[in-house]
C-alpha cells in the first residue's frame, strides 16, 4: 500500500507539471522545482516516459481498486444484516472510507484514459456500496424503533390516560409507552398527562451507528438518498403517533360538516395531539435529526422537516378549518380553545421549527393563529346580529325575564372567564368605539359596551308590546335587574365599570319609579279628599264614592299583578314593601277620617270592604308568577 501511495504521488505531481505547463520546457521546470523538496520527486523518477507512466499510474489505482472490489463486494453480497456484528461493520465502513479516499485522490487524474476509467469503476463499486448501507441503514432504524424508552428529564409524572384502558402497562408505567401494533412495526406514542419528557425513540448504539453511515453517504455525494429514508421512517411514526393520538385526516369540507358534538370532539383529541407533538415529539424528533445528522446541519434540518411537515400540515388544516368554519355563538369557547393551544404552542414553534427549511410550517401556524382571532372577533359580530335579529313579537307573560337577556348575559359571563385571551384578540384588532366615549377603554370592553348597548335597545323595543304601561315597567326592571347582577358577579364588571354599573342601577330605579306611578298613583288620589270645604252630608258621600274607587282599583291591581314576575326575591320584597309604606298611612288616613263621619261611622264595618292588615296581606300577594330561571 505503501508503494501504491507513492505512486499516487507521483502521478500527481506530473499531472500538476503538465497541467501548469504551457510547454515541455516549462513542465520539465516545475518537475525540477519538485525534485528540491522531496528526495521521493528525483529527476530521475519524475522524467519516466509518458507510457511508462501511465502503466504504473493505472497498475497502482487498479491494484487498490482490486482489494477494495473484494472487501466491499463480500459485504454488498451479505445475506446477513452487516451491522449483527460489529466487526463486519467496522470492516465494512473502512473499505468505504478509502473508497471515498480513492475518488477523491485520483479524480484530478480523472482526464488520463486509464485512471477515467479506473475512476468509474470506483463510482460503480461506491454506488453498490451505497445501496448495501442504505439497505442497512433502514434496517437499523426498524430494529432500533422495536425498542426504546422514555426518559424524563425534568420532574416525574403519570402516564397520561387513553381512549383504550389496554393501551397502557399493567403497572400503568411509562415503560411501553410507545408500542408496537400488531399488525404494523412501526412504534407509536401512547398519551400522556405532561410535557416534561423527551422520547429516546432509539437506543444510543442504534443512533452511533446511523450517524457513521450517514458520514459516509454524506461524504460519498448520497446525502439526499440516506436523508430520504431517514424521513420516510421517521415521518411513518409520527403519522402513526397521531392516529394513536385520535387524530383523524380530516379535509376542510370534512371538518365543515361534521355535527358539532362530534366537532366538539375532535377539538379535544386536536388540543391533546398538538401538545403531545409540540412538546414531546417534534423536540425529540429534532434531537435525533441532530444526533444521526450530527457535523451535516443542512442534512439534519432538511430530514427533519421532511419528517414533521406532514404532521404540522395535518394539525395546522384542522385548526384551519375550524378558524373559517361556521362562526355561530356557540362555537366560541371551543375556537377559545383552538386559538389558546396554538398561541400557548407559539414558542414550541418558534424553537423546534428555528432552521431555514422550517419557516414555512412556523409562519403557517402564526396565520392560522391570528386567523382564529379574527374567527372569535366574527362570532361576537354574530351575537350582535343575532341580539338585532332577535324580533319583539310575543311578550313575557307578566313581564319577567326574556331568554335573549338569559342567553346574552350568561353567554357573555362565561365568555369572559377567558378574558385576558379575548382581551388579547381584540387588541389585535381595535374597533371604533360605535358611540361609547372612552379613551382609555379596553378593545374588550368596548365591545362588552357595545353588546350591552344593543340588548338594552332590543329590551326597549319589546317592553313597547305591553299595553299597560306598568306591565312593561316591571319588564324592564326584572331584565334591568338581572343584566347588572351578572355584571356585578362576573368579569363583567371590571370589564364595564363601576360607573356604567351605577348608571345601570339608576336606570332600574326609574323602571321602579315609574312602576309606582302607573300603578298607584290612581290609588293614591282615591285616597285625597279635601272634606273641609264640604258641607256634612257631601263630605259623607264623596267619602263612599273615594272608598269605593279605592277598592274598584285596589281589587284591580292585586287580580291583575298577584300573576306578575319579579325574578329577584329581594327587589320583589323591596317593591311590596316600598308600596305598604306608600298606601297604608294614605288608607289609614282615609279610614279615620271616614269613621270620623258620624252618619259613615256607625256602618262602618259594612261600608269597609278591606281591613288596614288585609291590605297589607293583599300587598305580600302581589307578584307571585313565573319567575323564569336564572
Amino acid at each position: 500500500m505503501a508503494e501504491n501511495g507513492e505512486e499516487k504521488l507521483l502521478a500527481m505531481a506530473r499531472h500538476i507539471a503538465k497541467t501548469l505547463g504551457r510547454n515541455d520546457t516549462m513542465a520539465d521546470d516545475i518537475l525540477q522545482i519538485f525534485s528540491t523538496f522531496d528526495g521521493r520527486f528525483s529527476r530521475e523518477k519524475l522524467s519516466e516516459k509518458d507510457g511508462e507512466e501511465d502503466g504504473r499510474v493505472s497498475a497502482a489505482l487498479e491494484h487498490t481498486l482490486k482489494l477494495l472490489d473484494r472487501q466491499i463486494s463480500q459485504y454488498v453480497a451479505a445475506e446477513h444484516p452487516i451491522w449483527a456484528d460489529s466487526a463486519d461493520s467496522s470492516a465494512f465502513l473502512d473499505a468505504i472510507d478509502e473508497l471515498i479516499a480513492t475518488i477523491r485522490d485520483w479524480s484530478p487524474l480523472a482526464g488520463d484514459k486509464s485512471v477515467g476509467a479506473c475512476i468509474v469503476r470506483a463510482e460503480d463499486l461506491m454506488q453498490q456500496a451505497m445501496f448495501r448501507v442504505e439497505e442497512e441503514f433502514r434496517s437499523l432504524m426498524e430494529r432500533g424503533g422495536e425498542s426504546f424508552e422514555l426518559s424524563r428529564e425534568y420532574g416525574s409524572g403519570e402516564p397520561f390516560d387513553s381512549d383504550d384502558d389496554e393501551d397502557e402497562d399493567e403497572d400503568g408505567g411509562i415503560v411501553g409507552a410507545i408500542r408496537n401494533d400488531e399488525e404494523s412495526h412501526i412504534p407509536v406514542a401512547q398519551p400522556i398527562t405532561d410535557y416534561n419528557i423527551i422520547i429516546d425513540v432509539l437506543p444510543s448504539g442504534t443512533i452511533n451507528d446511523l450517524h457513521e453511515i450517514a458520514k459516509r453517504m454524506v461524504a460519498a455525494g448520497f446525502g439526499k438518498e440516506c436523508s430520504h429514508v431517514y424521513s420516510s421512517f421517521r415521518r411513518e411514526f409520527l403519522e402513526e403517533s397521531l392516529s394513536r393520538l385520535g387524530l383523524k385526516k380530516l379535509s376542510i369540507e370534512e371538518v365543515h360538516k361534521m355535527p358539532w358534538q362530534d366537532l366538539e370532539d375532535e377539538i379535544e383529541r386536536w388540543i391533546k395531539a398538538a401538545n403531545v407533538s409540540l412538546r414531546i415529539l417534534f423536540p425529540s424528533e429534532r434531537r435525533l435529526c441532530d444526533r444521526v445528522f450530527f457535523g451535516f446541519s443542512s442534512a439534519s434540518d432538511l430530514s427533519f422537516m421532511e419528517v414533521c411537515r406532514g404532521s404540522t400540515i395535518q394539525l395546522l388544516n384542522f385548526a384551519d378549518a375550524v378558524a373559517i368554519g361556521s362562526r355561530s355563538p356557540e362555537r366560541l369557547f371551543k375556537i377559545l380553545d383552538v386559538f389558546e393551544t396554538l398561541r400557548d404552542l407559539m414558542p414550541e414553534f418558534e424553537s423546534v421549527f428555528s432552521d431555514q427549511y422550517c419557516v414555512v410550517l412556523r409562519n403557517e401556524a402564526i396565520t392560522i393563529w391570528k386567523r382564529l382571532g379574527e374567527a372569535i372577533r366574527g362570532i361576537f359580530m354574530e351575537l350582535e346580529n343575532l341580539i338585532r335579529r332577535d324580533p319583539a313579537k310575543a311578550a313575557v307573560p307578566g313581564g319577567g325575564l326574556h331568554p335573549i337577556t338569559r342567553y346574552v348575559m350568561n353567554y357573555l359571563r362565561a365568555a369572559c372567564r377567558s378574558c385576558q385571551t379575548l382581551e388579547q384578540v381584540f387588541d389585535e384588532n381595535v374597533v371604533p368605539s360605535k358611540g361609547v366615549s372612552s379613551s382609555s377603554s379596553s378593545s374588550l370592553s368596548v365591545q362588552m359596551d357595545w353588546i350591552m348597548e344593543l340588548l338594552e335597545s332590543n329590551l326597549e323595543a319589546k317592553s313597547k308590546i305591553y299595553k299597560d304601561s306598568a306591565l312593561s315597567s316591571v319588564f324592564m326592571m326584572n331584565n334591568g335587574r338581572y343584566i347588572v347582577q351578572k355584571v356585578k358577579d362576573s368579569e363583567l364588571g371590571a370589564l364595564l365599570g363601576d360607573d356604567w354599573i351605577r348608571k345601570h342601577n339608576a336606570k332600574v330605579r326609574q323602571c321602579y319609579s315609574s312602576y309606582q306611578r302607573s300603578s298607584w298613583n290612581k290609588v293614591l288620589g282615591a285616597l285625597k279628599v279635601d272634606s273641609s270645604s264640604l258641607a256634612p252630608n257631601a263630605a259623607s258621600k264623596t267619602l263612599k264614592e273615594k272608598l269605593k274607587l279605592f277598592n274598584v282599583y285596589f281589587e284591580e291591581i292585586c287580580r291583575v299583578q298577584t300573576s306578575w314576575a319579579i325574578y329577584d326575591d329581594q327587589m320583589r320584597e323591596e317593591l311590596r314593601i316600598s308600596v305598604t309604606k306608600i298606601l297604608l298611612p294614605a288608607y289609614v288616613n282615609f279610614i279615620g277620617r271616614f269613621k270620623n263621619v258620624p252618619e259613615l261611622g256607625k256602618n262602618a264595618d259594612r261600608l269597609i270592604k278591606y281591613g288596614v292588615e288585609e291590605v297589607e296581606a293583599r300587598i305580600g300577594d302581589l307578584f307571585q308568577g313565573h319567575r323564569g330561571r336564572k
